[in-house]
C-alpha cells in the first residue's frame, strides 16, 4: 500500500477515531502556541524603554520618625510632590552626619563614607526652593549660631596672627639688614618661631554652600573639616561640573574623591595641605532640560559622576496645585526637625578625626547582602540592568550609606550598629530608586543597543505592528542592522525592557519562523 498523504488515507488506514485524534491534537497544539505567545493585554507589563518609564512614587513614610514627618509636612505644604523633599531630606543628613561616621556592612575594611548625592528633576515653577528653604533652614540657623557664640574668641586669634605677621615683616626687614650671617641666621630663628607659634585661623563651622568651583570646593574641604555640601535648586553647580562654562574641562577629581573619600593634596595660599578623608554630599534639584543640556558632555558620564547620583524623577504636581489651599507646617513638626539635627550636630570637631564605623547587624548584613546579589546578578550583558550598569553598581554602596543615615536619625550618633529596621528602609528605597534611574538615563542619553532598540520600536509604531519576525525587521531596518548580532542585542534588549516577546511560529510545509510579539502598550 503506499504511504498516506491526507486524512482520507489515515482514515482508510486507521479508522476515523485516528483522524479525530490527529486533528485535536494539532488544534491543541495551535492553542497553546496562540495562547503562549499572544496574552492577553492585561498580562503584559508596563515596557520601561528608556524616555518611557513611569517612576512609582516616593513615599515621605520611607524615612522614619521626624523626618519622615518634616519631609511628609513639607511636600503637603508646598504641594510638591514628596520624593523632593525625601531626596533633600537625606542630604540635609548626609551634610550633618558625613566623615564623623562610616558604615562597614560587613564589620572589616570595606567601609562607605556617609557622603550622598540626590538629584531631583523638577520644572520650573514646582516650588523647589520652598522645599530647599524649608528643609535648610536649620542648617542655617545653627551655622549662624556657631558664628555668634565664636566671634570673640575667632576676634582673638585673628589679633594674635595680625600682631605675628606684623612682627614677621619686621624680622624680615631687620635680616634683611643684618651686619653678618650669624645676626641672619638669629633672625631667621625667630621668623620661624612666630610662624610655627601664630595660632591656626579659626572659621566659624560651615556645613554648605551652593554654588561652587571644584578649586573653591578643595579649599573649602581644607578650611572646614575636610567636609562640605552642595544644596542647591539651581542648575550652576551641575553645569560646573559638567565643564559647561570651561570647555568641558572641569576639574572632577575634587567632586570624585568627595563621594569616595579618597585623600587629596590641596594648595592654599602657596602651601600644601593634606584632605586625608574628603566627604562631600549633594542635594540638587533641576529642571529636566539640563539635564538633557549636561548630557551632551559624553565625559559627564564616563567618568562615573553621573552614576553616583540617586535620581529622582516624580511627576509634576504644576498644574495640579489647589492654590486656595493653605496648610502650614506644624510646628512641632518643624520643632522635632531641628532639635533632631541640632543634637546629631553636637560635638562637632574642629578638627576632623577618624570616622566612627558603624558595622551591620547579621539580619542588617542579610538584608543588604541579599539585595546587592540581586543587583548584581541583572546587570551583566543581557540583564534587565545592563544598560544602566554604571549606576547600580554603585546602587548597594550607596543603599548601605542610606542605611546608616536612618539609624543615626532615629537611635542618635550614639548609634552601635545598623539595624535591619533602617537597612530594610534603606533597601525598599533602593527598589523605589531604580526606575528613576531608568527614567534619568533614559533623558540623559542611552547607549548604542538602547538606540538600536529604539529605532526598532518606532519602526512598530510607524506601521502599527502587532508582530513581526526578525527577517522582516533586518530587510526593513537593513541600513542600520547589517549583522545578524547586532539586531539580536537590540531585540534582547527590548525582551529585557518588556516591549517584546520571542517566540518560534510553525509554517506548514516550511522552516519555521523566528517572531516578535509587541507588547500591546506600546501601541495604545
Amino acid at each position: 500500500m503506499s504511504k498516506a498523504t491526507d486524512f482520507n488515507d489515515l482514515a482508510q488506514i486507521a479508522g476515523h477515531n485516528a483522524v479525530k485524534a490527529t486533528i485535536d491534537k494539532a488544534l491543541a497544539d495551535v492553542a497553546a502556541t496562540s495562547t503562549a505567545a499572544k496574552p492577553p493585554l492585561s498580562e503584559w507589563p508596563d515596557p520601561h524603554l528608556p524616555g518611557m518609564v513611569k517612576a512609582p512614587e516616593i513615599p515621605a513614610s520611607i524615612l522614619p520618625g521626624w523626618l519622615g514627618a518634616m519631609a511628609g509636612a513639607v511636600a503637603d505644604s508646598t504641594q510638591t510632590p514628596p520624593a523632593l523633599a525625601v531626596m533633600v531630606g537625606l542630604s540635609v543628613l548626609a551634610a550633618v552626619l558625613q566623615r564623623r561616621f562610616e558604615v562597614a556592612p560587613f564589620a572589616d575594611d570595606y567601609t562607605e563614607p556617609l557622603a550622598l548625592w540626590t538629584l531631583t528633576a523638577l520644572p520650573s515653577g514646582a516650588r523647589k526652593s520652598a522645599v530647599f528653604s524649608a528643609m535648610t533652614a536649620p542648617l542655617l540657623r545653627w551655622e549662624k549660631l556657631e558664628y555668634d557664640r565664636g566671634r570673640a574668641e575667632r576676634g582673638r586669634v585673628a589679633s594674635a596672627r595680625k600682631v605675628a605677621e606684623k612682627r614677621i615683616e619686621r624680622l624680615l626687614a631687620d635680616a634683611a639688614k643684618a651686619k653678618d650671617d650669624h645676626e641672619r641666621e638669629r633672625i631667621r630663628a625667630e621668623i620661624q618661631h612666630e610662624r610655627d607659634t601664630m595660632p591656626a585661623e579659626l572659621r566659624a563651622p560651615r556645613l554648605f554652600t551652593e554654588d561652587v568651583t571644584a578649586e573653591r570646593l578643595q579649599a573649602m574641604l581644607a578650611e572646614y573639616g575636610e567636609r562640605m555640601a552642595l544644596l542647591s535648586d539651581e542648575a550652576g553647580i551641575f553645569q560646573i561640573m559638567a565643564g559647561i562654562y570651561s570647555g568641558g574641562n572641569a576639574n572632577l577629581d575634587a567632586f570624585l574623591k568627595g563621594h569616595a573619600g579618597t585623600a587629596m593634596r590641596v594648595d592654599r595660599a602657596g602651601r600644601e595641605a593634606h584632605v586625608d578623608k574628603p566627604a562631600l554630599s549633594f542635594g540638587l534639584a533641576l529642571q529636566p532640560g539640563v539635564l538633557s543640556e549636561v548630557a551632551a558632555s559624553r565625559r559627564f558620564r564616563d567618568s562615573g559622576l553621573l552614576a553616583r547620583f540617586l535620581f529622582a524623577m516624580p511627576a509634576s504636581n504644576v498644574g495640579k496645585r489647589d492654590v486656595r489651599r493653605r496648610v502650614a507646617i506644624p510646628n512641632h513638626v518643624r520643632d522635632d526637625y531641628e532639635v533632631a539635627l541640632f543634637r546629631l550636630l553636637e560635638d562637632v570637631p574642629a578638627v576632623p578625626g577618624k570616622p566612627r564605623a558603624l558595622p551591620m547587624t547579621e539580619p542588617a548584613v542579610e538584608l543588604w547582602a541579599d539585595f546587592a546579589q540581586e543587583i548584581e546578578d541583572h546587570q551583566g550583558e543581557g540583564g534587565r540592568f545592563e544598560a544602566i550598569s554604571d549606576w547600580t553598581s554603585k546602587l548597594p554602596g550607596a543603599v548601605a550609606r542610606v542605611a546608616a543615615l536612618l539609624e543615626l536619625a532615629e537611635v542618635g550618633r550614639h548609634a552601635e550598629a545598623v539595624s535591619a529596621v533602617a537597612t530594610e528602609r534603606a533597601v525598599a528605597l533602593g527598589r523605589l530608586l531604580i526606575p528613576h534611574a531608568q527614567a534619568a538615563f533614559g533623558l540623559l542619553g542611552t547607549d548604542g543597543v538602547d538606540a538600536d532598540a529604539s529605532a526598532i520600536v518606532k519602526w512598530v509604531q510607524a506601521n502599527g505592528l502587532t508582530e513581526f519576525s526578525r527577517r522582516d525587521c533586518q530587510k526593513s531596518l537593513s541600513g542600520r542592522f547589517r549583522t545578524q548580532e547586532r539586531m539580536t542585542k537590540a531585540l534582547d534588549r527590548l525582551q529585557q525592557q518588556d516591549a517584546l516577546r520571542h517566540y518560534t511560529k510553525r509554517n506548514k510545509g516550511a522552516p519555521a519562523s523566528e517572531m516578535c510579539l509587541v507588547n500591546p502598550k506600546l501601541l495604545s
